[in-house]
């Protein structure tokens, strides 16, 4: 019993260590730093209305796929993120929607980020109309409690 409780707790420091370990670097920039104010002053043209949100996560768990690396509900636990290094984000961290413009991460959805998994989605998966969309759903998570 005793040696099953401390297997317990052992499992649960280690997922616990490692969902740290996927958002400790949430103060580093994906944008190239030369571009970084100008990208940083993109406004998303979309209103955060509820039909936004909708049509973002209908998008996110279908057509752009997202969901398959960050999962269904954005906690960066889809199918594929055990393989993956870095882990992907899990969007329902509101710091990390604190630290960046809806510029910097639609420059994300766009362009990817080099030496990881996340590849650029506009042009080859989706509009840029549909990533903003897809972004208003990502903030919506990072406001749920």
């Amino acid at each position: 019993m005793i040696l099953r409780r401390f297997s317990w707790v052992i499992l649960v420091l280690a997922v616990s260590s490692l969902a740290f370990a996927a958002e400790a670097d949430l103060a580093k920039t994906r944008v190239p730093m030369e571009r970084l104010k100008e990208i940083k002053a993109l406004k998303n043209p979309f209103k955060p209305s509820s039909e936004n949100i909708a049509k973002g996560k209908e998008l996110y768990q279908t057509k752009a796929t997202c969901y398959t690396c960050h999962g269904k509900e954005g906690r960066g636990d889809g199918l594929a993120a055990p393989g993956l290094d870095p882990s992907p984000r899990n969007f329902t961290n509101a710091g990390f929607h604190a630290m960046r413009t809806d510029g910097e991460l639609f420059w994300v959805i766009k362009k990817g980020i080099p030496g990881t998994a996340m590849m650029p989605m506009v042009g080859s998966v989706i509009s840029e109309e549909e990533a903003w969309l897809v972004l208003l759903y990502e903030r919506s998570l990072g406001m749920r409690k």
